[in-house]
């Protein structure tokens, strides 16, 4: 004899007007719940819970936050149940979608007026960052930004960014001044011995050709470290 699988956890068996995709519809994306926008990015869920039930279980495991959630790698959630592969590496894109929308927003010819603007300028690049990476702003005489770019990516730990790359980028693209930006991952905001002397080796270098560092940037997703705005330059 063959026993259907029950239905009484499926999404379909609940009211039209509740279905996130039928709700989506008709009274439009803001009046879904985190956890029903990304029912609908999996489509379905368990023999015994719904997708909307499976996305409450994993905002739960991040306490709702979706900062962490775009930290989570694929295979991280692939350990929460009804999360395969191709579910996991749709959430995956859905979030990187989001952060290259951010991304694309604050790229529109920014002009640098305080340390804030770098700040909101490279958020979208190192938000959620599990490793070190190391970039440069470089800025044309008013200020506004030409190009922003990555010099280099370590570990956790820390990463090394080579001087010469800085000021070949900068050089090729008649800068007039640079930021040096970096993250800790570790949420430390404070500089190391090793970050103060990188920013004297590069701000000496700039003097000599000609190319201000108007700061370093350290940046962490709950604030930042400026050596400019703590006399540090």
């Amino acid at each position: 004899m063959r026993y259907e699988t029950p239905t009484s956890f499926s999404i379909k068996s609940w009211a039209e007007e509740d279905r996130p995709r039928e709700k989506l519809l008709q009274k439009g994306r803001a009046a879904l719940s985190d956890a029903e926008l990304m029912a609908i990015l999996l489509g379905s869920g368990t023999a015994k819970l719904s997708a909307v039930d499976v996305s409450k279980l994993i905002l739960a495991a991040v306490q709702n936050d979706l900062n962490a959630l775009a930290r989570l790698s694929v295979k991280e959630l692939m350990r929460h149940k009804g999360i395969g592969e191709a579910k996991a590496i749709t959430i995956v894109a859905a979030l990187e979608l989001g952060r290259r929308r951010k991304e694309a927003a604050a790229s529109q010819r920014t002009t640098i007026t305080c340390s804030t603007d770098i700040y909101n300028l490279v958020r979208p690049n190192l938000q959620d960052l599990p490793h070190e990476e190391f970039w440069v702003i470089l800025l044309n005489r008013a200020n506004v930004v030409m190009r922003k770019t990555s010099i280099s990516s370590g570990g956790v730990a820390g990463t090394v960014a080579d001087p010469k790359l800085i000021f070949k980028e900068a050089l090729e693209q008649l800068a007039s001044s640079i930021i040096l930006v970096h993250n800790h991952p570790s949420g430390n905001r404070n500089p190391s011995a090793a970050d103060i002397a990188l920013t004297r080796k590069v701000k000496e270098a700039g003097q000599f050709l000609d190319l201000p560092i108007l700061d370093h940037l350290i940046y962490t997703d709950l604030g930042y470290y400026s050596f400019a705005d703590e006399g540090m330059l």
